[in-house]
């Protein structure tokens, strides 16, 4: 026994910063960003708050799901950085949504969403819990240099969430981390201790845009090679493939290795850009409320972040 996905929710921002736009701010234009990332727009946080955008997320899985957030056993939100230090993003969102069970925080960057996954399985196969919310978000915009076009155009903010409860609905799943702070990182930033000899720096994100590629194809595939075979099956057999939506030539290049078809791949990186771990999660809620799930589809998630972590996933939906 393990957990199936009873509800989901997904929650972004309404300013739309459009590739146009953004040339008015770096040397760049629309055509050189479609055709290197396949990005038309993306969500940028102005009034809203990432509280704010997590609950409404939170709030459509619990009614999604049929349950309200006193039936919660466990509270996992994934993300880089939240509205505070300390308390705990999850923490937060469970005084607003009224939940009473324990929250914390996963930082697995990108891969976030499937490591909080693979985390509650753990609860569930203990018996310590009978519902659990994952909330997946990342504020990206706030990490962002937005004065190098190599990374601003990448990047936008939302997430999504999803209600779990018991049964048999996670077929496989499979972690993986390669410690490396060199291609993909973001500093914590300044430094207050009279003490520390260190220089503090800007807490925004710096890749190395050809060795991430050259890590999320080749991982990618073998991702999903593993946990496609550890659940049993073919790789024709998989209905949905939902990857992270980092970029679209990553995309096209992991398909082009795997017997996936391709009219079964999941792709809004376009309206989205980058969301980090909330992109499966919109992805995932989209189809959702589009009434493109059915009972006994196989879905297979597969994400790939700094750390550099990834995480694979086979899910029979059964809702």
């Amino acid at each position: 026994m393990s957990f199936s996905i009873l509800g989901t929710g997904r929650a972004v921002p309404e300013y739309v910063v459009s590739n146009d736009k953004l040339s008015t701010m770096v040397e760049t234009n629309d055509e050189w960003i479609r055709t290197r990332t396949g990005i038309h727009n993306r969500r940028i946080i102005t009034t809203e708050t990432m509280t704010d955008l997590c609950v409404t997320a939170a709030n459509q899985a619990l009614d999604d799901a049929g349950i309200t957030a006193k039936d919660l056993d466990l509270i996992i939100c994934a993300t880089m950085k939240g509205m505070y230090i300390t308390p705990s993003e999850a923490c937060v969102i469970q005084k607003e949504i009224g939940a009473t069970c324990p929250a914390f925080d996963l930082n697995a960057a990108c891969s976030g969403f499937i490591y909080s996954l693979d985390v509650a399985d753990g609860f569930f196969a203990r018996g310590k819990i009978k519902h659990a919310l994952v909330i997946a978000f990342d504020n990206l915009s706030n990490m962002t240099d937005w004065t190098d076009r190599s990374t601003c155009v990448l990047f936008g903010d939302g997430g999504g969430a999803v209600v779990l409860g018991e049964g048999d609905g996670l077929k496989s799943i499979h972690l993986t981390a390669n410690g490396n702070t060199d291609v993909l990182y973001a500093p914590r930033g300044e430094l207050t201790s009279p003490f520390d000899t260190h220089k503090g720096e800007k807490p925004v994100l710096h890749m190395v845009g050809q060795e991430v590629y050259k890590f999320a194809v080749t991982n990618m595939v073998r991702g999903i090679r593993k946990v496609v075979k550890a659940a049993g099956l073919e790789q024709k057999e998989i209905t949905h493939m939902i990857p992270h939506q980092a970029n679209i030539r990553i995309i096209d290049a992991a398909a082009a290795k795997l017997d996936i078809p391709r009219e079964n791949y999941v792709v809004n990186v376009g309206e989205y850009g980058n969301t980090s771990a909330g992109s499966i999660p919109i992805a995932l809620d989209e189809m959702n409320k589009q009434g493109k799930l059915k009972k006994g589809d196989y879905i297979a998630m597969c994400a790939f972040g700094a750390g550099l972590t990834t995480g694979s996933c086979v899910i029979q939906w059964d809702k």
